[in-house]
């Protein structure tokens, strides 16, 4: 059985405040896009599972890859099958692309489809939020605007499906925790909400990701990829998430 785990892009990024628990309050719209890696699982040749990775390499021990994590979530829960893992790499790590949280969500999914656990969307989405904030996004996969720690959702109306959007992954990995240790909260002056509802075209200097400035100022390469984005024509570009990946939306 296999499936497509697609990234994301982070339309407007605002990092309201800090919390107790040591995370942050953000505000964000999560736009599903076409880049995708492809997850597959069948049953496994050996006693015991095995997984596979390839495609871009990942840093890191292969056996603590969100994908493993996400098995053994469900396995904890349920009388899983043993299974061989085979994901292929082609969304960049380091990028706010959320590929490996893409991942996780999707093999619960695999999952649930596979071992014929019934779960509902909601049964996922608690599952995924158990791997990672951004995680639940991937179960629907449909644009939201998203709160708390980026696991509180309301559907929003847009679509960019009359654009053409380009992703461009620099070779700079922007280490999440990082980013978020030097970033500045603040209460936006403009709901995200109300930006998203206007045409593409009145974005630009209006739907900011707050990470911006000070990613910006330790890897400037990024943010000259940003402006060549506008002076190849593109109509709105900003970095997604917490970087390092920059998107530029651009009239067809």
């Amino acid at each position: 059985m296999i499936c497509f785990p697609n990234a994301k892009i982070n339309l407007g990024l605002n990092i309201v405040s800090g919390r107790e628990d040591g995370y942050h309050n953000i505000e964000t719209v999560f736009y599903p896009i076409e880049l995708k890696d492809s997850l597959e699982i069948v049953p496994a040749k050996e006693k015991k599972g095995t997984f596979v990775q390839s495609g871009i390499p990942i840093d890191g021990d292969p056996r603590k890859n969100l994908v493993i994590k996400a098995y053994q979530l469900l396995k904890n829960k349920f009388k899983l099958p043993e299974v061989d893992i085979y994901l292929r790499k082609n969304i960049p790590f380091g990028a706010g692309l959320g590929g490996g949280s893409a991942d996780a969500a999707f093999m619960i999914k695999l999952l649930n489809n596979y071992a014929d656990l019934n779960l509902t969307e909601k049964q996922m989405e608690d599952f995924a939020m158990q791997i990672g904030a951004d995680c639940p996004f991937f179960i629907r996969n449909k644009p939201v605007f998203a709160e708390g720690t980026g696991n509180i959702f309301s559907p929003v109306n847009v679509s960019l499906k009359d654009y053409l959007i380009t992703v461009i992954k620099p070779e700079i990995h922007v280490s999440t925790r990082e980013a978020y240790s030097r970033v500045r909260t603040r209460k936006p002056s403009e709901s995200i909400k109300k930006i998203i509802s206007e045409p593409v075209e009145t974005w630009k200097d209006r739907l900011i990701n707050d990470f911006e400035m000070s990613v910006f100022e330790k890897y400037p390469e990024i943010e000259i990829v940003k402006k060549k984005m506008y002076d190849d024509g593109a109509i709105y570009a900003s970095m997604s998430g917490s970087g390092s990946a920059v998107f530029g939306i651009f009239k067809i």
